[in-house]
């Protein structure tokens, strides 16, 4: 099934984005639900509303994956659900009403000890004037009534006694005026209950309890461990997660049997965490329950999940959709999206743009032994493309490049194509996308199948360039170590891969100063490449990337310049840089060069587009030698469109040009491929439909 995993994405780790989903917790879901043969949309949900209902339109997923926490306020946590009943999707997790009941602290807890479950004593505090009763036993613990992840608890949210209270409470107001919740704190141990509905059938999903265990250098001021804000995302080394919690069976059973009655007068729908504490005497108290809880890769639903059957993020994902689809009658079966039943109609009033990519599943290690699909575009570039191409009024169809394309192209009934599909393997991988659209005869983004090719085989690029007196580095081609010729090559020569991108097979180690060394580095490459290694003359001068458009005529942007920290040794600029920045290179655009340099720069390169037979955009790598002279280094016609991270976005807005606009630039000569083509079609005679028109009529 087609599935939009909504979500807020945390962009920096600061407090009012403490509940956000880091991009490897995005990226972990997406590849889990993806596993499961699911089509997966991304949606993060950092936006105005009108424009996230027209994406989820555009979308029609067949579900809603949400994870969405909300930005402010006492309902934030509902907006979304409520969103989705509005537009009638089915969604997993929570309603509307749960989330805003389960947010408030206070009234979880009145609701939680209607059904006999145990609950310290509470006062909600809404004016820094309240007085506290006096049969309230201290110490207490002032924590906001509305927030989770342990935001706004301290160690010096425990007080000891009065005289510190009435302080510590206005001091928490200021910072959250919502509401401040004062309660009776419970000396002992933390302990999680997850819950996953239709699982664990005797205990009503509740999933075995997970202790935590903190041992921390400094001693709270309180004189009680707390597990506060900075323990939680600072000093999460910090704590230990026991699963099963070592507890005594009578213990367990209360809390299972506590949990299970706080789900159910809460009305908790397939996933969430309940927090409990334990004291010495083994009391149990109810403390709150996370209608969102987190689905990290490192939660504790994972590893309690794991101990009644559900081994990995697949299998607990798989039950929350099963759940969800049980309870809205839908089929949970996964199937191909060539196989869908129901094709999204289609919007007569705009353009179909079928988004083309492969998405990285697998994370990326800095030694480069992980990195099959280190070209590949994250789920997170994919949702930006599908909400920049939407903001401009088309629809946008997500396909991914498996072999299942070609019958999902005539499913799809695209008009034009947005192609940043890399390919799975051979010096033609990137050719197979453009090849397949142009039998198909539809119009799309970027080089054609020639380009493609001809531009990933480096050596071949350089004799292209070369021909047509473009400097580039000296060069031999190596298939096999054991007839190892270097000609007239000068050393210090570099040896990397001949067709792949990205840096790969690039290291410090590349740069060699000896035949031996060639032959060592060359035996590597090509066990690990299969195409063979290019060994290349080494130059010395700086670093430069040129990003060239092509909308109505050709346009260099400013140049980039790759600047390289480390005082001694060769500057390479390594596959590790491109996916760990480690301080050890910046890149400054635009760069700081003298007009005639850049006049060198932006005619090099956009010859170099020329001769190549690029289209629509693409991004040039050059090099100067001792003398100063730019040298060509290699020509990517899939530059990647990571938003404000990939080489050609950056360029983009220091040349002016925001992502949508950028994204804009490069579809606008497909739209025109697309009319010259409408136009050059014979029109039907009134009355009259072409077989086109009618095929579609039909389908729809």
């Amino acid at each position: 099934m087609r599935i939009a995993f909504t979500h807020n994405l945390q962009k920096k780790n600061t407090l009012d984005q403490a509940e956000f989903d880091t991009a490897a917790t995005v990226e972990a879901i997406s590849a889990a639900l993806e596993r499961l043969g699911h089509e997966v949309v991304p949606v993060e949900v950092s936006r105005r509303l009108p424009e996230l209902v027209s994406c989820l339109e555009r979308i029609q997923p067949d579900l809603v994956f949400n994870t969405a926490e909300g930005f402010s306020g006492r309902t934030r946590e509902a907006l979304y659900p409520m969103i989705f009943e509005q537009l009638e999707l089915p969604f997993t997790g929570s309603d509307g009403f749960v989330c805003t009941t389960t947010l408030d602290k206070r009234l979880t807890k009145l609701l939680v000890a209607s059904r006999g479950v145990p609950t310290p004593k509470s006062l909600l505090v809404e004016d820094a004037r309240t007085s506290v009763p006096t049969d309230f036993r201290f110490p207490v613990i002032i924590k906001p009534n509305f927030e989770g992840s342990s935001k706004g608890i301290i160690p010096d949210s425990v007080v000891h006694g009065p005289d510190r209270l009435a302080q510590r409470v206005a001091e928490t107001l200021v910072q959250y005026p919502d509401g401040v919740l004062v309660e009776e704190f419970i000396v002992g141990t933390d302990v999680v209950v997850p819950f996953l509905e239709g699982v664990s059938p005797r205990t009503g999903g509740v999933l075995p309890p997970a202790q935590y265990r903190v041992c921390r250098p400094n001693t709270s001021p309180s004189g009680f461990e707390v597990y506060d804000y900075e323990l939680k995302h600072d000093q999460s080394n910090a704590v230990t997660v026991e699963v099963p919690a070592k507890l005594p069976s009578p213990v367990i059973d209360r809390l299972t049997d506590y949990a299970r009655r706080a789900v159910e007068v809460l009305g908790v729908r397939d996933l969430g965490r309940l927090d409990f504490r334990v004291t010495p005497d083994d009391e149990v108290f109810f403390l709150e329950m996370n209608a969102l809880p987190s689905l990290e890769p490192e939660a504790s639903i994972y590893a309690s999940a794991s101990l009644v059957g559900l081994r990995d993020i697949d299998a607990v994902l798989a039950a929350v959709v099963r759940s969800a689809c049980a309870r809205q009658g839908l089929d949970s079966g996964a199937r191909p999206p060539a196989l869908r039943r129901h094709r999204s109609p289609r919007r007569h009033d705009a353009t179909r743009v079928g988004l083309i990519y492969n998405l990285k599943r697998t994370s990326l290690d800095a030694d480069g032994h992980n990195d099959a699909e280190a070209e590949f575009d994250s789920a997170h570039t994919i949702a930006a493309l599908i909400e920049a191409i939407g903001s401009w009024g088309h629809e946008v169809v997500p396909l991914e490049a498996t072999p299942a394309l070609p019958a999902e192209l005539a499913e799809a009934d695209i008009d034009v194509a947005f192609n940043i599909a890399e390919g799975y393997g051979g010096r033609s991988r990137e050719s197979a996308v453009p090849a397949l659209l142009d039998l198909h005869g539809i119009p799309y983004t970027g080089s054609d199948a020639t380009a493609m090719a001809l531009t990933l085989d480096k050596a071949v690029a350089k004799r292209l360039v070369s021909q047509a007196g473009i400097a580039t580095p000296g060069f031999v081609v190596l298939r096999r170590v054991d007839e190892m010729n270097l000609g007239p090559l000068d050393f210090p020569v570099i040896v990397k891969p001949v067709a792949e991108g990205t840096s790969k097979g690039i290291g410090q180690a590349s740069v060699c100063t000896t035949p031996r060394q060639v032959r060592e580095r060359a035996a590597e490459i090509i066990e690990r490449y299969p195409d063979g290694a290019l060994v290349e003359e080494y130059l010395s001068g700086r670093e430069f990337t040129v990003g060239v458009l092509e909308d109505e005529h050709l346009q260099a942007l400013p140049p980039m310049e790759v600047r390289f920290h480390d005082a001694d040794g060769f500057h390479v600029y390594s596959y590790a840089h491109k996916i760990d920045a480690d301080g050890s290179v910046s890149f400054e655009v635009p760069a700081q060069v003298e007009p005639a340099l850049a006049a060198w720069l932006e005619r090099t390169a956009k010859a170099a587009f020329e001769v190549l037979g690029c289209r629509d955009f693409a991004r040039i790598d050059l090099r100067l030698d001792d003398s100063g002279e730019p040298h060509f280094i290699e020509c990517n016609p899939l530059p990647g469109l990571a938003p404000g991270w990939s080489d050609l976005c950056v360029i983009a807005q220091a040349a002016g040009l925001s992502y949508r606009e950028l994204i804009q630039k490069i579809l606008a000569p497909a739209m025109r491929r697309l009319d010259k083509e409408r136009m050059a079609q014979p029109q039907p005679l009134p009355g009259q439909t072409s077989w086109k028109t009618e095929a579609r009529n039909a389908a729809d």
